[in-house]
């Protein structure tokens, strides 16, 4: 197999499980609220059991079936890979960490959370292998001639609100998530996919 595979994948998977673990401490702060998707997952968690990360795959594999309805063709195989393993890396990381039992920790957790989330995020879209369930979702309501941005505003809104009617925790942290890790995505982004360009030696498209 190529470098190119290698180094691709590697960025994916490492991606995804920075990822998870960032999500899952925000998960673990969530004195003030978390992400929206979370909201959502966190509620159906506590109105109906299971576990927050088998939640996250329910709702993956439900949005990959309706977009491909809509767009009429299979996802790629990094599609179900990200709705697997991000919330089985949540379970995971749920288990291991301690709970934080005062606020200046849940705090902490909180913060760290933020930015180990948004730098996941980067890495593993930096790798080009295809995009996760919502942000499919995303770009479907973008094509609809509206920004990208407005698409995944839109898209968690509605998340988070039904979360809320669930019993999800919605906060400050929940605005803070929403609006503020693209700030933190786009320049890792921008740094992640020009590493693994001049690695591999050609673009990754």
């Amino acid at each position: 197999m190529s470098k190119k595979f290698w180094w691709q994948w590697g960025s994916f998977f490492v991606g995804l499980m920075v990822m998870a673990l960032g999500i899952t401490l925000t998960i673990k702060g969530n004195v003030i609220g978390t992400s929206p998707w979370d909201v959502f997952h966190i509620g159906m968690f506590n109105q109906f059991g299971l576990t927050i990360g088998m939640w996250s795959i329910l709702t993956g594999l439900f949005i990959i079936c309706v977009t491909s309805m809509y767009l009429k063709r299979v996802p790629k195989l990094a599609t179900f890979l990200n709705m697997l393993l991000i919330g089985s890396f949540i379970d995971l990381f749920n288990w291991l960490l301690p709970e934080a039992s005062l606020f200046v920790f849940e705090i902490s957790y909180f913060i760290v959370g933020f930015f180990v989330m948004s730098i996941g995020c980067a890495l593993y879209i930096a790798a080009s292998l295809g995009e996760g369930p919502r942000d499919t979702v995303m770009m479907i309501i973008a094509s609809k001639g509206y920004s990208v941005k407005t698409g995944r505003m839109v898209m968690e809104v509605i998340a988070a609100s039904i979360g809320w009617l669930l019993g999800g925790p919605v906060g400050l942290g929940t605005i803070i998530l929403a609006l503020g890790t693209g700030y933190i995505i786009q320049p890792a982004l921008f740094f992640f996919k020009n590493k693994l360009e001049k690695i591999i030696g050609e673009p990754l498209t």
